[in-house]
C-alpha cells in the first residue's frame, strides 16, 4: 500500500506542476507571438517614414514626365528645327524617349499598375504623333505640330488618364 500512497503523492505533486508548466508555456508562446509582431509593426512604421518620401518623389516625377509629355505642351516646349516632318516627328519621340529613360528608375517606387499605366500612355502619345506624321496632308513639320494641336482639342492626351491614376494612387497612400 505505500507504494500506491507514495505513487498517488507523486501525481498530486507532478499534475499541479505539469499544468503551471503547460500554462507558463502558452503564456511565454503569447508573449513572444506579440513581441514579434511589436517588433515587426515597429519596424514597418520605420519603413514606411523612411520610404513614404522616395515613392511620392517618384510620384511627382512620373506626374512631371506625363505632364511634359503631353503633346500640346511638348510641341510648344519643342520647336521644329527644320520644315521637314520626319525630322521633327523624330525629335519628339526622341524626346519623349529621354525622358523617360530619365525616369526609368523611379518604376521601383511606384506600383506595377501604375507603370504599366505610365508606359502606355507614353507609348499612346508616342503613336498619336507618328499618326499624324502619316497623314497625307501633313507636308510639314509645321502642319504635323497642327494636326496633333488640333487632334489634342478634340480629345484628351493619353497621359491625362495616366496623370488622373497617379493622382488616385497617391491619394489612396493616406
Amino acid at each position: 500500500m505505500e507504494l500506491g500512497t507514495k505513487l498517488i503523492d507523486a501525481l498530486l505533486y507532478a499534475i499541479p506542476a505539469l499544468i503551471t508548466g503547460i500554462i507558463a508555456y502558452y503564456f511565454f508562446k503569447e508573449h513572444t507571438k506579440n513581441e514579434d509582431g511589436r517588433r515587426r509593426f515597429l519596424l514597418q512604421k520605420d519603413m514606411q517614414v523612411n520610404t513614404m518620401p522616395l515613392r511620392l518623389q517618384a510620384y511627382e516625377r512620373m506626374a512631371i514626365f506625363l505632364e511634359r509629355i503631353t503633346p500640346s505642351k511638348l510641341m510648344i516646349r519643342i520647336t521644329p528645327t527644320s520644315s521637314d516632318k520626319d525630322s521633327y516627328e523624330n525629335l519628339l519621340i526622341a524626346s519623349i524617349e529621354q525622358e523617360f529613360e530619365h525616369n526609368l528608375s523611379q518604376q521601383i517606387y511606384v506600383t506595377d499598375e501604375c507603370w504599366n499605366i505610365i508606359s502606355a500612355a507614353k507609348n499612346a502619345t508616342i503613336q498619336l504623333i507618328r499618326k499624324a506624321s502619316l497623314l497625307e496632308k501633313t507636308d510639314t513639320a509645321n502642319k504635323l505640330r497642327e494636326v496633333v494641336l488640333t487632334e489634342m482639342m478634340e480629345k484628351r492626351a493619353p497621359s491625362d488618364a495616366a496623370l488622373s491614376f497617379i493622382k488616385q494612387e497617391v491619394s489612396d497612400m493616406w
